[in-house]
């Protein structure tokens, strides 16, 4: 077993190795460390090796985690399905929400966003694969959502994030992030300044970073299982 520096090492060579294979520009995909159910000391090795960004998706365990390691300099990201109690917290506490899928919910954060912070950096969730288990928008109200969104003062639009239907092949993989990027040059070509493809864990980072991706979401290859 690898401790978690070598295999953020080994994941950043992957990520560089995929960069140079698929001509994506050096640097330009971003290693999201997905920290959930993990403790706390894992969290400290990560930091330790350099890793500054992590994503969370359970809102209370996230909270004790960001209240116990508030001296260090950790980027949160809150990647998890957001129910309307939880806006206030999350807008509090984070710096990126990337399941953002309704109007509604983008306002409530956008509302009770902390005027010391600077604007929350979002991204919204599109149910790329209609599954009925998953959250998201649908692909055909993406532009108008990010358009609404768009508008509100205490919200920057990033991007677009999707956790799309586990397959095995690459072939299949990328058939089915492909209109994730469709979709984010769509609304790029819209005016909207948007600069996040966040798609991407383990066993589709390759696919994912053929496709356009500038955000991978890595846990386990990291961490280890979870607790």
């Amino acid at each position: 077993m690898n401790s978690i520096p070598q295999n953020l090492t080994l994941i950043q060579q992957k990520i560089n190795h995929y960069e140079t294979h698929y001509n994506r520009q050096p640097g330009t995909v971003k290693l999201l460390a997905v920290s959930k159910k993990q403790p706390i000391e894992k969290i400290k090795q990560a930091l330790a090796a350099g890793q500054v960004s992590f994503g969370e998706n359970y809102l209370q365990e996230a909270l004790t985690k960001i209240t116990t390691l508030a001296d260090e300099k950790i980027d949160w990201h809150f990647i998890g399905p957001i129910q309307s109690n939880k806006t206030k917290k999350i807008a509090e506490n984070f710096s990126w929400v990337h399941s953002v899928n309704n109007i509604e919910i983008a306002k409530r954060l956008n509302d009770q966003r902390p005027s010391h912070l600077p604007p929350l950096n979002i991204c919204l969730q599109i149910n790329i694969s209609g599954e009925h288990t998953k959250s998201g928008t649908t692909p055909e109200n993406a532009l108008f959502l990010a358009k609404q969104c768009a508008l509100l003062p205490n919200l920057t639009l990033r991007g677009l994030m999707a956790i799309p239907e586990p397959k095995i092949i690459l072939t299949e993989q990328r058939a089915q992030l492909h209109p994730l990027k469709l979709l984010y040059d769509l609304i790029c070509a819209n005016g909207l300044n948007i600069d996040t493809l966040s798609m991407g864990m383990s066993d589709d980072m390759e696919a994912a970073i053929a496709e356009g991706a500038t955000m991978v979401r890595i846990g386990t290859a990291i961490f280890g299982q979870r607790i």
